[in-house]
């Protein structure tokens, strides 16, 4: 069983996936769950995850992400697109799901709900938007430990064109767009980056107790 800091010194940015090798159910539904269980401010999740197998949607999709071949050749590729107009209707939702988890009577957290209504919904639309969007990546950072722990390859990508994917995705009609994608899968021997040593800032660099 390795450990969790050498798990972490095991991954990279996958460049280069082995297209003939695909996750099974398994440890694709333990990565499902590890993005679920995730921290995301107040708990409220503002955000939904496609994984996206169709590989005709994946050629679609490929060209908007500068044509980097990990869009097709991974086992799965992950968008998270965050709430965009984010408001008092998820704020509802979210606390009837809170009420019914803890067998709770959804008035007694009426409060809480004014609360968290007062702080997020008079915020201006690319603040909620932008406050939305830093939500996925700790999602996407749940993502890459988990995989990292399971010996699955991530590729974590900025390099993409939002408003395409938004528009093949059918993301905007659903107040969606996307934030971060990744591709989830196994390395390619013939990738030579995953020789390379990983690069990081020293420790004393780093951190600085106060």
């Amino acid at each position: 069983m390795n450990t969790y800091n050498e798990a972490l010194q095991w991954r990279y940015a996958t460049k280069k996936f082995d297209a003939g090798k695909k996750l099974d159910k398994e440890t694709l539904d333990q990565l499902k769950e590890a993005i679920r269980l995730s921290a995301s401010s107040y708990g409220l999740q503002p955000y939904k995850v496609f994984i996206i197998e169709d590989a005709a949607l994946r050629e679609q999709l490929r060209p908007a992400a500068w044509n980097q071949p990990q869009i097709t050749d991974a086992s799965q590729l992950v968008v998270f697109a965050n709430d965009t107009d984010f408001g008092d209707a998820q704020i509802d939702d979210y606390i009837n799901n809170v009420a019914t988890t803890r067998n709770l009577e959804a008035e007694g957290l009426k409060g809480y709900a004014d609360f968290m209504k007062s702080k997020i919904t008079p915020l201006p639309a690319e603040v909620r938007a932008a406050w939305t969007a830093k939500q996925t990546y700790i999602a996407l950072g749940n993502l890459l430990s988990a995989a990292a722990h399971l010996k699955v390859d991530v590729c974590p990508m900025e390099g993409f064109e939002a408003e395409k994917f938004d528009e093949i995705l059918g993301l905007k009609e659903k107040n969606l767009s996307t934030a971060v994608i990744a591709t989830v899968g196994y390395r390619s021997e013939e990738d030579d980056t995953q020789h390379y040593a990983k690069v990081r800032k020293p420790a004393s660099e780093l951190f600085e107790t106060i």
